[in-house]
């Protein structure tokens, strides 16, 4: 039943935070860097909370009116029922697993060792989630990456293979190769088992193209066989 104000300006500053401007007052909503970004003095009950949100592996956001930080919303993040199933089975066919996250290093620790996440990248802006990705590739690995907000567009763009899914942002599924329709990521396991079969699968028609041809030449080399013969071996 609130009635909201209009915006009279508002910019959205990737990784950081929005700021905007409502009756002729400045509103910033976002990080703890953001704020000092802007210059923005922190209070230190507010430094304290956050110190205790991040024991907790809760995140802080904070809201500034004018010049000054008047108020913080405190986030829990919520973990996919089906995240601890899909981790498992990507680590039982060695896949190594990593959280790239614009988060505060705590909440970030915590939730990967919640999830038994074997690598965690925190406080990453989104072109540095990108380089991250380039590192990983440059150690030698091909990277799969799922993300699904403005923050991941770069990185899914750099990846090997790019997954989001329905409901994500546009840009993130304009930059996925590949998009869970049912919303959820139970079926990121299920792609790899479609990867492996497709792979078999390949393998078997290389050995099917080359084998015939192989034969047939060995044959017509010594045996003499005929062209009906190699003809009847390539059908």
């Amino acid at each position: 039943g609130l009635a909201l104000p209009l915006l009279e300006d508002a910019e959205y500053k990737v990784g950081f935070g929005l700021k905007t401007r409502i009756e002729g007052r400045t509103i910033h909503v976002g990080s703890v860097r953001f704020m000092a970004m802007e210059g923005l003095a922190i209070p230190p009950e507010v430094a304290a909370q956050q110190d205790a949100c991040h024991g907790q592996g809760h995140s802080l956001v904070l809201v500034a009116l004018d010049d000054e930080v008047v108020g913080a919303l405190e986030l829990q993040p919520t973990i996919r029922p089906e995240a601890h199933t899909m981790i498992n089975v990507l680590h039982e066919r060695g896949i190594e697993t990593a959280i790239i996250s614009g988060d505060n290093d705590a909440p970030t620790r915590r939730l990967a060792a919640e999830l038994g996440i074997d690598r965690y990248f925190a406080e990453v802006l989104p072109e540095d989630k990108a380089n991250l990705v380039r590192q990983l590739q440059e150690e030698g690995h091909k990277v799969c990456f799922v993300g699904d907000g403005i923050n991941d567009s770069i990185a899914l763009k750099t990846a090997d293979v790019a997954v989001s899914l329905r409901g994500a942002t546009t840009i993130a599924t304009d930059m996925a190769e590949i998009v869970f329709m049912n919303g959820t990521l139970g079926q990121l396991p299920e792609l790899f088992t479609l990867a492996d079969e497709f792979a078999a699968n390949m393998r078997v028609n290389l050995v099917a193209a080359m084998a015939p041809g192989i034969i047939g030449i060995a044959g017509t080399l010594l045996f003499g066989w005929g062209m009906t013969v190699c003809v009847f071996l390539m059908q």
